[in-house]
C-alpha cells in the first residue's frame, strides 16, 4: 500500500552518520536498506491529493525555524503496529521544537490523521527486535557509551512510501 510521510533527514557529520549506520546495519533489519537515518514528523497518510499536501507543508515550513538538536541517549518503545520493540535515539535538546513541528503539521487538511492514542516521541530509529529484552540490551549497551549526536533539521521531505521503496516527492526548507 502506498502512503505519504514527512521525514526530516538531519545533516550528520560523516563519522556520526557512519556510527549510526553501523548500529542500524546489525539491528534495524526492517529499514536499514530502505531509508537513511531520519526523524518521522508525519506518519503514513493515505488518499491525499499531493498538491494539497505540498501546499500545506510549504505553508507550515515558512513559519518554522531550523531545529538544532543533541542526542545523548537511547530508549526503547513497543511498536504500536507490529511485534517489534524499537530502539530510538531521542533528542535531549531540540525535542520540544520537533514536537511543536509535528503538532503544527497535524493541522489543516491532515488534522484528523493525528493519532491521539500513540505518543509522539521524536527519534531516529536505530534498531528493533521481536524480543523486547534484546532491544533493551542494545539500548543499555549504547547508553553505557558516551556519545553526542548534534545536528540540525533544516528541511522536510514529503515522500511516497511503498515498502521497500521511499521516493522523494518534494523538499521544504525551514525558515
Amino acid at each position: 500500500m502506498v502512503s505519504n510521510l514527512v521525514l526530516a533527514f538531519p545533516k550528520l557529520e560523516n563519522d556520526t552518520y557512519e556510527w549510526i549506520q553501523s548500529i542500524r546495519k546489525s539491528n534495524d533489519i526492517r529499514y536499514y536498506t530502505v531509508v537513511k537515518p531520519h526523524f518521522t514528523i508525519v506518519f503514513p497518510l493515505f488518499n491525499y491529493e499531493i498538491g494539497e499536501l505540498q501546499m500545506h507543508i510549504k505553508n507550515i515550513c515558512t513559519e518554522i525555524e531550523s531545529i538544532q538538536f543533541s542526542i545523548r541517549a537511547t530508549t526503547i518503545v513497543k511498536d504500536s503496529f507490529s511485534e517489534y520493540t524499537d530502539v530510538f535515539l531521542v533528542p535531549d535538546e531540540g525535542n520540544s521544537q520537533i514536537i511543536k513541528l509535528h503538532n503544527k503539521l497535524y493541522t489543516g487538511i491532515i488534522r484528523k490523521e493525528l493519532r491521539l492514542d500513540i505518543p509522539f516521541i521524536p527519534h531516529i530509529g536505530i534498531g528493533a527486535s521481536k524480543v523486547a529484552e534484546d532491544a533493551k540490551q542494545l539500548s543499555n549497551n549504547l547508553n553505557k557509551q558516551k556519545f553526542c549526536v548534534e545536528s540540525k533539521i533544516t528541511e522536510l521531505d514529503l515522500v511516497e512510501y511503498s515498502y521497500p521503496k521511499v521516493n522523494l516527492i518534494s523538499k521544504y526548507l525551514l525558515k
